[in-house]
């Protein structure tokens, strides 16, 4: 699919025109450079946890998911314990999966950890691919689910001790966090400087 005009005049990627919660996302999130460690911990979350599930839940949930995880402080969630998996377990404002719930907490002790040898988004940022020449995506089935990039960012990632985080999710967390361009070709929103795309808009 290529991109669709929407009902503001502007081309958005086909998933990115509605419902508000997608168009918001699209245009002001995904794909733009993601930076520190809370923010870069909050998308491998929140990318995990969509796993299996439409991303339009979690963003709904998203509020309820950063209530839960105290902003997704890092320190804090690592020092959840066995009672705080049980209050969430409880919490309908996020998605009640014990695996992704202790999954998290995991990660945030692996994300604490990392400090000492220079930190998550340091790891993160040694996997973002060199920017492609020519221009973006000419439609969604040109955009893959995993590339070599993403393999390697998901290894790194299990090596140091973070769950829920194969290739795919990866490669989404790569697209949320900025290292990627995937927008499609005529689409409103510009290309952040170092991503994969050598597209530009239009004198």
């Amino acid at each position: 699919m290529t991109v669709v005009l929407s009902d503001d005049g502007l081309g958005r990627c086909p998933w990115g025109s509605a419902p508000p919660e997608y168009r918001g996302y699209h245009d002001t999130e995904w794909g733009r450079p993601v930076t520190g460690e809370r923010a870069l911990f909050e998308r491998l979350s929140l990318e995990a946890f969509q796993s299996g599930l439409s991303w339009l839940i979690i963003l709904r949930k998203r509020e309820g998911f950063r209530a839960a995880f105290a902003g997704f402080d890092p320190e804090t969630v690592a020092g959840f314990d066995d009672a705080d998996v049980d209050r969430l377990l409880g919490d309908a404002s996020i998605v009640r999966n014990g695996a992704k719930i202790r999954a998290t907490v995991a990660n945030a002790r692996a994300v604490v950890a990392l400090r000492d040898v220079g930190g998550l988004e340091r790891l993160v940022q040694a996997h973002r691919p060199p920017p492609a020449e020519g221009p973006r995506r000419s439609g969604l089935g040109d955009v893959p689910a995993t590339t070599p990039a993403s393999t390697a960012l998901a290894t790194a990632l299990k090596a140091v001790g973070l769950r829920f985080v194969g290739p795919t999710t990866a490669y989404a967390a790569m697209q949320a966090c900025g290292l990627v361009d995937d927008h499609v070709e005529g689409c409103h929103v510009p290309p952040a400087p170092g991503t994969r795309t050598g597209w530009t808009p239009p004198a």
